[in-house]
């Protein structure tokens, strides 16, 4: 990769920075020395550099077959996952620490341990599990089957279970057709659990572009790299269009922090005495003409982010007016392109579901109490889900904590990096318009996970070299050799229960896949599909046939009201000669007891009065779920 050097600044003195490394070693990289004789694969540090990495890996596989996940429990995978599992991610921790110190001379050591984290704390479920993890995420197979058997979408119908957005905004699904019918593959569910390690690895480059554009320490690179992604718990990057739009937002934000730059507008940043030791120069400035042609390179990118979903195009947007708030990136020019494109998308395949979102603007403006709540309507129960957002806040607080102190101690690397921190602070005043679906709280952790990750990672990794004001003490180094290890375990240990606590709910049998899709299949068109929840599998499968009503995604007290009679409170809803289907499953007990929409035994109770009344007939039991048909006199 390319390094910017600065132009020598005048009044700066040949003796006011240390020697430069030799020729061919980075400012980053500790000596590394070797008995003289031994191969270079034998040498002390490429052992413990490689061996690790192997090591980690061979525990990970061992551990493959003993990881219980058909028999989870109410901690999810926490207590499935052997005790040599854990020890792998602690190998590749220690592994990683390892190959920081030959980061400048051999970078691809820390990124092959960055993607050996990736496939170790996201790789089991695409490994392992026989159905697709997270049951929400059928639907999208189920746009994408119905994208290939109808050969198109219908933006401007009105689908049942709040489908229609998925037509309106379909390059996700287009792209997954395409993939589909390149491989063969029956549909999208052959690869869907893959999806998580796939777009991390697809992220990484994107992340080191935008990293080594504020920073040329490379420890530190790979360190924000390796803390996003044990941040990164939040769980948007399975098989669904904001993983994919995520992507395309970071790509278009690399291009601009390294391509963007005005003439004149670096001032003192380019003089190396005033920097921090670890920051980058600012890359060579651009002209208009330049900044023009780059515009319309990153108009495709622009268009793909608006094709593929709601609201990143909005996110995009205001991190772009945020970056006009500095001299160095005030390109008002793209920030127009960008809102103007997002506009027309909104106005022409967007419009049904725009103007209806325009409409609830006037109840959610200014709650912001209510914006940035949690995506579900009660209290998480049950150990796991209770232990999974205990861990959550602790991670988000830990992020916050770490980036909020390089703030403090790394002024200089701060400033010349303030691009990237008004990036990452600029979605957080979207909790002031809309809840997003009790979405916008993680939404916004998202999008702002990059720039804290920086940040977080430039306060474990003390700068090299520096002299005078620039030096860091001795004890400072001391106390981030301790801190780097020990705040890196401590992400990891967050990480598992962030990501796998409520692991029950998100693994279904295939047996009960398969009673949900039999019953669909047999259903006539125009039939209404009952459920607590929609997060069960399939349970949009023929969206485009059938009308769906998921009759307890609502408050806890709605719910509690329903229980008294629910056989009535459902009859006397459904209009009029309706043929209904009532399936009830294993998925949507664990789902509505862990996210608190049904107070505890609520859904056995629901099961046993929707059975015994008349009004119901049981068409199907198993012993993953119950069917029941609906007859309106």
């Amino acid at each position: 990769m390319p390094q910017h050097v600065p132009a020598p600044v005048k009044g700066d003195t040949a003796g006011s920075a240390e020697p430069g490394p030799p020729p061919g070693r980075s400012h980053d990289a500790a000596p590394e020395a070797a008995p003289r004789g031994l191969p270079g694969a034998l040498r002390p540090w490429t052992v413990l550099t490689w061996l690790p990495l192997l090591l980690a890996a061979g525990l990970w596989i061992a551990s493959l077959p003993s990881i219980g996940f058909r028999s989870m429990g109410e901690y999810g995978l926490l207590d499935r996952l052997p005790v040599i599992h854990y020890l792998s991610l602690l190998v590749l921790t220690a592994g990683f620490l390892v190959s920081l110190r030959r980061a400048g001379t051999a970078p691809w050591w820390p990124a092959l341990y960055c993607a050996g984290l990736l496939m170790a704390l996201k790789g089991v479920p695409a490994v392992l599990y026989d159905s697709e993890r997270y049951p929400w995420a059928s639907k999208h197979d189920a746009v994408i089957n119905h994208l290939l058997a109808n050969g198109g979408l219908r933006p401007n119908e009105g689908l049942s279970g709040n489908m229609s957005a998925y037509d309106q905004w379909p390059g996700f699904f287009t792209l997954n057709g395409g993939l589909v019918r390149a491989f063969g593959a029956d549909s999208a569910a052959a690869y869907l659990n893959w999806a998580p390690v796939v777009l991390g690895l697809l992220m990484m480059p994107v992340l080191v572009l935008i990293y080594r554009t504020f920073s040329e320490d490379r420890r530190l690179v790979w360190t924000a790299v390796w803390i996003f992604q044990l941040a990164n718990w939040v769980g948007q990057d399975y098989l669904a269009p904001q993983g994919l739009a995520f992507l395309l937002h970071l790509a278009v934000l690399a291009v601009v922090v390294r391509h963007f730059v005005r003439p004149g507008s670096a001032g003192r940043l380019r003089s190396r005495a005033w920097l921090d030791p670890a920051a980058a120069a600012v890359p060579p400035p651009t002209r208009t003409r330049q900044r023009a042609v780059c515009v319309v390179v990153l108009v495709p990118l622009i268009v793909a982010v608006n094709a593929v979903h709601q609201l990143t195009p909005v996110m995009l947007c205001v991190t772009l007016l945020a970056l006009n708030l500095t001299r160095r990136y005030r390109n008002p020019g793209l920030l127009t392109v960008a809102g103007l494109l997002m506009l027309a998308w909104d106005l022409t395949m967007g419009r049904p579901l725009f103007t209806e979102t325009l409409g609830t603007l006037r109840d959610s403006l200014g709650e912001l109490t209510q914006n940035s709540r949690a995506g579900y309507a009660g209290q998480l129960t049950g150990a796991g889900p209770e232990l999974a957002g205990r861990a959550n806040v602790l991670m988000v607080l830990g992020v916050a904590v770490l980036a909020g102190a390089a703030l403090l101690m790394r002024r200089r690397l701060v400033h010349s990096a303030l691009p990237l921190l008004l990036a990452s602070a600029a979605p957080v005043p979207l909790f002031v318009v809309n809840d997003y679906g009790g979405e916008m709280l993680f939404r916004v952790y998202l999008f702002a996970l990059p720039g804290a990750a920086f940040f977080a990672a430039a306060a474990l990794v003390p700068a090299a070299g520096g002299t005078g004001a620039h030096r860091v003490r001795p004890a400072v180094r001391k106390i981030c050799a301790v801190a780097l290890p020990v705040s890196l375990v401590a992400l990891l240990a967050g990480f598992m229960p962030s990501y796998y606590g409520k692991e029950q709910m998100n693994y279904t049998p295939p047996a009960e896949t398969a009673l949900v899709t039999r019953t669909i299949d047999r259903a006539p068109e125009g039939a209404l599909i009952l459920a607590t929840t929609g997060s069960f599998p399939q349970a949009l499968h023929r969206y485009d046939r059938l009308e769906h009503w998921f009759f307890a995604e609502q408050e806890l007290p709605e719910n509690v009201e329903m229980l008294k009679d629910p056989a009535g409170y459902l009859s006397t809803r459904l209009p009029p000669g309706t043929t209904a289907y009532v399936i009830l499953t294993r998925t949507q007990d664990i789902y509505t007891a862990g996210e608190g929409l049904l107070p505890p035994g609520g859904f056995d109770a629901l099961t046993r009065d929707l059975t015994a009344s008349p009004l119901f007939h049981v068409v199907e039991r198993t012993g993953h779920g119950v069917v029941l048909r609906y007859d309106s006199p």
